[in-house]
């Protein structure tokens, strides 16, 4: 077998090579891009043993392992389309592994690269191949993960419109129970400010209201302008007016996202709707088409990317992790994780309260006392121990020559629940 290291950046490859035995072949840079592939192709060619040329061009190209931190990119598509086994390297474990080749905190390009090329070499059972995911599964993780990210930038916006208007305007806070929504957006464009809030009109409200399609339109309406009109404190008026202009361009940056996030998620469910595993991820309780379509893009459809059920836990961070020194034993959450999928299994959690009646009962039987391990019970109130301290019974023990005078009798102190009383005994 070959193995070859590949430590990359935006314009350049390095690159080494290194046989069976650690002995190291080559060592390149190669730039990115056609011409790079091409010359890493032909210098992989010549370190190619002779016994391989009685084998497939599938078989031979297969025994040339490629260690590379990232699983993304046209680079790596074209060392998987070679027929290379690429392992995509967690940063994290380059930067453990090249102290075990290195304590002095030296780092360079072609260090990282001899770094991986030993980790293909050595510890490639440790680590997962790039996953074989269809062309079809690709796509989809490529709209969904747009698709999240937007929804993300739009909290985002979502929360700086929050905090501006708590400092102006915060009745805007209280007509307006969700700022993303289309009403609210409409009526902080006309009115970003308390004194054009306050001369809204109940029939431009009513307005708005009708083409959000709510309901219970009139008393709505009166509502909210009634909170709009109640008297509250004001900021200067150029204060005021440098808050309202920057409302404007929140709302406005929300608005765009509302209809980008509206066609995204008409594309994500189309790309969706033709995998051929659709109907199995929607058939699960509290499962829509957009959270199935980002499960299904982290998980990708590779049926030999997870070796089982807990490797899939452990890959969305819902599985804890024990650490464990002699008699010391703590179990902790997972923070290593997809994070994207972590956040769409959390969704997809209390989205199956709300579908599923077994879920329902799964929870009440789980959170049950009788069902709770021995280290999870609660733990029976222990009396309180008094405080080996004492203290003197001199109410004044500072003398002129500043040292502590010597007490009469010694009394311990006593801990209460509380622990802020102190009780100081007289003889």
């Amino acid at each position: 077998m070959l193995f070859v290291g590949n430590d990359w950046a935006e314009d350049h490859h390095d690159v080494e090579i290194v046989d069976e035995q650690g002995r190291r072949l080559a060592r390149r840079r190669v730039p990115e891009g056609l011409d790079g592939v091409t010359r890493l192709h032909a210098l992989i060619a010549q370190f190619v043993p002779d016994e391989w040329g009685a084998l497939e061009a599938a078989d031979a190209a297969w025994r040339v392992k490629v260690g590379i931190e990232t699983d993304r990119g046209q680079w790596v598509q074209a060392l998987i389309a070679a027929g290379y086994e690429v392992f995509a390297i967690n940063p994290m474990s380059v930067a453990r592994y090249r102290e075990r080749h290195s304590t002095s905190g030296a780092k360079s390009d072609a260090g990282d690269a001899h770094v991986l090329a030993e980790i293909v070499r050595l510890d490639r059972s440790h680590h997962r191949p790039v996953a074989g995911d269809s062309e079809l599964s690709e796509a989809i993780k490529l709209v969904a993960r747009s698709h999240q990210s937007l929804v993300w930038d739009r909290t985002r916006h979502v929360l700086r419109l929050r905090g501006v208007l708590r400092e102006f305007f915060p009745a805007a806070m209280e007509a307006f129970a969700d700022l993303d929504a289309p009403d609210a957006l409409e009526l902080l464009a006309a009115a970003p400010d308390p004194d054009r809030a306050a001369r809204l009109s109940r029939a431009k409200i009513t307005a708005t209201l009708r083409r959000a399609n709510r309901r219970g339109v009139e008393d709505k309406a009166a509502q909210i302008q009634s909170v709009l009109r109640a008297p509250a404190l004001r900021q200067p008026a150029q204060v005021q007016a440098a808050f309202a202009a920057i409302v404007t361009s929140q709302v406005r940056l929300i608005g765009t996202l509302n209809g980008e996030i509206a066609e995204l998620g008409e594309v994500v469910a189309g790309h969706f709707g033709r995998h051929r595993e659709a109907e199995i991820y929607t058939s699960q309780p509290g499962l829509g088409v957009i959270l199935a379509a980002r499960i299904l893009a982290e998980f990708g459809d590779d049926s030999t990317r997870f070796a089982d059920a807990k490797a899939r836990k452990n890959y969305a961070g819902t599985s804890p992790i024990t650490r464990a020194s002699g008699t010391r034993k703590i179990v902790l959450a997972r923070y290593a994780r997809n994070t994207r999928l972590g956040d769409a299994v959390q969704q997809w959690a209390f989205g199956s309260l709300k579908g599923s009646p077994g879920a329902r009962a799964l929870l009440r039987l789980t959170a049950s006392p009788q069902h709770r391990s021995p280290s999870r019970a609660t733990p029976t109130r222990q009396p309180p121990r008094r405080h080996p301290a004492r203290l003197p019974e001199d109410r004044h023990p500072l003398r002129r020559n500043s040292r502590l005078g010597a007490p009469q009798q010694r009394r311990r102190l006593t801990s209460k629940i509380l622990g802020c009383l102190l009780h100081w005994a007289i003889g």
